[in-house]
Formats: C-alpha cells, structure tokens, sequence
C-alpha cells in the first residue's frame, strides 16, 4: 500500500467521537421512521392476514350430492351457513331434494366443508338426514353452531301424501367428533291434523 503525500489530515482520522455522532444521527432516523408509517399500516404477518378474511361458505350448487333422482333434477331449496364445528371456518348445511311440480318430495340434509384447495368443489362431510328417512324440511337455521329444523312426515302409509301429520323439531351440534340429533322440547309429540 502506497502512503498518501502530504499530512494526515484531523478530519480524516475516525475518533471515537466520529463514531457516536453517526450512531446517534441513524438512530434518530430510525426512530423517526417507526413514526412516520402510513395510516392503514398494521403490524401483521401474512399469516394473519389470511386467517382474518373469512373463507366463503362453501356453495351447494358446485356439490353432487348422493341423491338418485331418475330424469329430475335435484333443487337446493334451503341452505345456512356458520362454523359448526368450532374450527374457525364456515360450513354450510344444505337441504336438497328431487324436484317435482306437486306434492313435496322428501329432503336430504347434508353438511358442506369447503376443501384446502381453493378452487376445488365443496365436499359433502356429514348427512344429518336421507330422503330415504321419508320427510321433508320446513325449516331450517344455524346459529351459534346448532344446526335447527322443522320435520315434517307421515306415521303411516295410510295417511296422505298431502297432509303430513308427524311435525318434529330437531337440533344437530357438533360433539366428540360428529353431529348428534336432538328432539327440541317443545315439538316432541306426533300431532294428528
């Protein structure tokens, strides 16, 4: 290395001092930067961000459900949504039955979850109630995770296809892994009308 002419200069020489002043001038620049931020700005990691948009609800009419109705095709005619099970994502209940131009058909409830994959079609993760169970849904809720409805059926094959006379309120919740049926108080008689 080549030795520079002429004489150290003061100011070229870094002291101790030199040091501190510039610590000291980018931790104020620093300082001031933490304080000056845009007004939407919010301390969250993508993570986060992700977990606090709600995933839709998954959507009934992208879901084949196990419903055999020969040269008809098959309605959604009720559906609620709502976390069911506690687990931070919303499920939808859906009532479906064969479509007829009179007379009501039988419905199925089934519980939708919509998969990991976004662009992928709901699957179907629980059947609270086959058309073959012969009743139909008059109505149905979901709120604080319990799934509620209104049943209507027939005691015997002698009573007509028009006038049910079975009328059942029920409730599903999520408990110990599955969905459990429970009658509600007050529509627990079978009425004749």
């Amino acid at each position: 290395m080549q030795p520079m002419a002429g004489q150290d200069l003061s100011h070229t020489q870094p002291r101790p001092m030199h040091w501190l002043a510039t610590a000291t001038a980018v931790s104020a620049v620093v300082a001031a930067a933490s304080f000056v931020q845009p007004p939407d700005a919010k301390a969250t990691t993508s993570q986060n961000a992700a977990a606090a948009r709600p995933a839709a609800a998954p959507d009934p009419g992208r879901v084949t459900f196990p419903v055999d109705c020969g040269p008809h095709r098959l309605d959604v005619v009720k559906k609620a949504s709502g976390d069911l099970d506690g687990d931070g994502t919303t499920e939808t209940v859906a009532v479906v039955r064969c479509h007829s131009q009179t007379g009501t058909p039988p419905s199925g409830v089934y519980v939708l979850a919509q998969p990991g994959e976004a662009k992928a079609a709901p699957r179907i993760v629980a059947t609270l109630l086959e058309p073959a169970r012969q009743r139909s849904v008059q109505t149905l809720t979901v709120e604080d995770g319990a799934i509620s409805a209104a049943l209507l059926g027939y005691s015997t094959l002698d009573v007509p296809r028009c006038c049910p006379d079975v009328h059942k309120s029920v409730k599903w919740q999520w408990q110990g892994g599955k969905f459990v049926q429970s009658e509600l108080p007050a529509a627990m008689s079978t009425q004749r009308l």
